[in-house]
């Protein structure tokens, strides 16, 4: 029995006591209120800020030549984009600030993503794709190669993975083509190269927007591969496209230079998504076509065979073999049609790109820009077989079932790029998709670690007469 209350007169609430009807504790359901409507304010002004820099970005590429490639700078109209007389020149501080900015704000996206829609997450993608689409080739000279070797096999009838461009010299596509790659056959892979033999004809402009168009469309068809992956995953599917879609490495860097890597990504992705689909025989016809397409795509397929280990069922594992083995004879045949047994000279290729080195990767920094070759060449080996050691103890790990395969394939993947001694920006969204859908938030931070790292180097290398040059 308690005793009776005066008239008037109430017993006071305790923290946390909810009002009548509602189940929200009064106090602590309006400060929760209060920092979700702060949370979502924040992601906001992240999505603003990855929008407003990427339009920077775009428009005043034509005229600053730190954001185009060596051999158009400057700019010719034919390359100059949609936005070619509009923007400024943001020199040296300025490319270090947005690009600084773009990087800030995708972190924050990523990390706010729980506050903020699909559609609002989508339509800055596809926003800024077409944006960085309308301007003109980005940094990188590697969309004129693509036509040199395009060129050299349908027009010329000369092998692209027995000479380099200069067999071309007086072509009008060979000034355009950085000088380090002048002499360097091809090392892409022969479904790449004989589908570039379609788009020779075209005009050096036409070839540029040609395939920073299909790179495009790559990247477009990555997000959404992601996203049904992320939902049969059971993954927020919103953050994981905010991830990958959203990298400021990925839209500058890889789809600014139309790279093919992001076809090649692509085909990854699309392997992983029949793979969780159970669709077997389709997953592993995509894991050789990433391989012919480029090498690299090759990395994820023995952890898509070692998932479930002995408790798999066989047949699941076999179709994927049968897959794999389908698309590897087609694969084959059309190759040999086109070039003979010649395309295995790139396999001599890559190594030499990678003995040559950069020195924006680990070894190729310590050989060239602290002027120890001998140990920069060692540290390569030791990287190397490290990542030949990773990969095998994370194939056992998913073999046993400690490890989820998605997951240590991106381990893995950042391994091969650690290890690398020629690490290119984009090279980092082979990493994207994987540390975005495998069950790790470690790996998804050691991704945006990575992608901060790589594009500080690359801001250092900006920086003109510096010390890193």
């Amino acid at each position: 029995m308690t005793a009776p209350q005066p008239l008037g007169m109430t017993s006071p609430q305790p923290l946390g006591i909810t009002s009548q009807g509602t189940g929200i504790p009064l106090r602590s359901g309006a400060l929760e209120v209060a920092g979700d409507r702060a949370s979502s304010r924040r992601a906001l002004i992240a999505i603003g800020g990855l929008l407003a820099s990427g339009s920077v970005v775009a428009f005043s590429a034509a005229q600053t030549g730190t954001l185009l490639p060596e051999s158009i700078r400057p700019v010719p109209a034919s390359l100059a984009g949609a936005f070619g007389g509009d923007g400024v020149d943001l020199h040296v501080g300025g490319v270090i600030v947005v690009l600084t900015a773009m990087f800030v704000s995708y972190v924050a996206v990523a990390r706010l993503s729980a506050q903020l829609s699909a559609r609002v997450v989508l339509m800055t993608i596809a926003a800024l794709y077409a944006l960085v689409l309308l301007a003109p080739p980005l940094i990188s000279t590697d969309i004129f190669s693509y036509q040199a070797y395009a060129r050299l096999g349908a027009v010329y009838g000369v092998d692209p993975y027995l000479r380099g461009p200069h067999a071309i010299a007086l072509d009008p596509i060979f000034p355009y083509i950085g000088a380090l790659w002048s002499y360097i056959p091809s090392a892409y892979g022969p479904v790449f190269t004989i589908f570039s033999y379609l788009l020779a004809p075209l005009s050096i402009a036409a070839g540029v927007f040609a395939y920073k168009g299909i790179a495009t469309a790559a990247c477009l068809g990555i997000v959404a591969l992601v996203w049904h992956c992320a939902r049969l995953r059971g993954i927020d599917p919103v953050r994981a496209v905010a991830v990958v879609g959203l990298n400021p490495l990925l839209i500058v860097y890889g789809l600014g230079g139309g790279h093919n890597d992001l076809l090649m990504l692509l085909a990854v992705v699309g392997s992983l998504y029949a793979v969780l689909a159970s669709r077997e025989r389709l997953g592993g016809g995509l894991s050789m076509l990433a391989i012919a397409l480029k090498l690299t795509g090759g990395l994820v397929l023995p952890f898509a065979l070692a998932a479930g280990g002995a408790r798999r069922r066989r047949g699941e594992r076999r179709d994927l073999l049968i897959g794999f083995g389908a698309a590897l004879a087609l694969v084959a045949a059309v190759t040999y049609a086109f070039f003979g047994f010649t395309e295995l000279h790139l396999l001599a290729t890559v190594e030499k790109s990678q003995s040559d080195g950069g020195w924006k990767s680990i070894p190729g920094f310590i050989a060239t820009r602290l002027d120890m070759p001998t140990v920069g060449h060692l540290c390569a080996y030791i990287f190397a077989a490290a990542f030949v050691g990773t990969c095998g103890w994370l194939l056992r790990r998913v073999w046993l079932g400690r490890t989820d395969w998605i997951a240590a394939a991106g381990w893995a993947t950042l391994a091969l790029l650690l290890a690398s001694s020629s690490l290119m920006a984009w090279y980092v969204a082979w990493l994207l998709p994987l540390a975005a859908l495998g069950r790790d938030r470690r790996l998804a931070r050691s991704a945006m670690a990575l992608t901060g790292a790589v594009l500080g180097m690359q801001l250092l290398g900006y920086i003109p007469h510096g010390a890193f040059l």
